[in-house]
């Protein structure tokens, strides 16, 4: 196992979505997530499930599993916690529980917990740990507002048995027409010493991003619908950072062309990566 890391990350996606749904919104009918001023957003929360849906299908243990993407059974956090012998005696020690203990194991045992941390808080526990993980994610916004395509959809078959047909039931089906977003996310030093976040971690973050939407497929987001373009890895030389997350993020422009109004595909962008003196970068096509 790689050492604990040592040097700031920042990286950077960029991602094209056509033709789907990439993050509803449920108080608002499930229509794609928008700011005020129309560009289309994904939260940090829909990015993380993601990551952590591509970190299962790479064998990693997860602790925040979903229902739909559940592998080891467990129908609650709190089962799973418990399913951890050691963790599980901690949870049920009342306030003989043992913070760092439990602390360390949590790290440990769960993949998603050493890197964007969680709150262990149990109704009956007295067991209360708040863990700060070092890999943080920005909410995704498009680069220009978004066209969203509504279409009224009907079914048309029994839901319980009955006699005879049905009434049609209607229905909303919304999707992007065409959209550039940009991820941004960090990695902190001090943090990953603390959960024991390690350089091979990392690597294994990076290659969940470059691959976000693979084995990720639905009606509202069919596949190739979601594509990662581009990813930009910045390691930096030192703890604290040679620059600003800030200064890094911005060194990346992606901006659409002079000739084009309506961008339909990715060839209607230019991206430009101004590169910072002395700051390595990788840059990574995804798949």
């Amino acid at each position: 196992m790689m050492g604990v890391l040592k040097n700031k990350i920042d990286f950077e996606a960029i991602i094209a979505v056509k033709d789907a749904n990439c993050n509803g919104d449920p108080l608002n009918g499930n229509m794609p997530r928008t700011t005020y001023k129309g560009l289309g957003e994904i939260s940090d929360v829909c990015i993380k499930r993601k990551i952590r849906n591509r970190l299962l299908d790479m064998g990693e243990s997860i602790f925040v599993q979903s229902d739909d993407k559940n592998i080891d059974g467990y129908k609650s956090l709190r089962d799973r916690a418990e399913g951890n012998k050691e963790f599980g005696e901690e949870v049920n020690k009342g306030k003989k529980a043992d913070k760092e203990k439990a602390f360390r194991i949590a790290c440990k045992e769960w993949f998603d917990v050493r890197s964007f941390g969680q709150v262990f808080a149990f109704k009956g526990s007295e067991l209360s740990l708040g863990i700060r993980g070092p890999v943080s994610i920005h909410p995704a916004f498009s680069v220009d507002p978004i066209d969203v395509t509504s279409i009224q959809i009907t079914k048309s078959v029994n839901s319980e048995s009955k006699e005879g047909k049905a009434s049609d039931t209607m229905g909303m089906k919304h999707r992007v027409d065409f959209g550039v977003y940009i991820i941004k996310g960090s990695i902190n030093v001090q943090l990953a010493e603390k959960t024991g976040f390690t350089t091979e971690d990392a690597g294994k973050i990076k290659e969940a991003i470059r691959t976000l939407f693979v084995n990720d497929s639905s009606s509202a987001r069919p596949d190739g619908s979601m594509e990662v373009v581009k990813l930009y890895w910045w390691e930096h030389n030192c703890a604290i950072g040679q620059y600003s997350s800030k200064k890094v993020h911005d060194s990346v422009i992606v901006k659409k062309k002079d000739s084009v109004n309506t961008p339909s595909s990715m060839d209607d962008y230019d991206i430009i990566l101004n590169k910072l003196d002395g700051l390595q970068v990788y840059e990574y096509e995804g798949i």
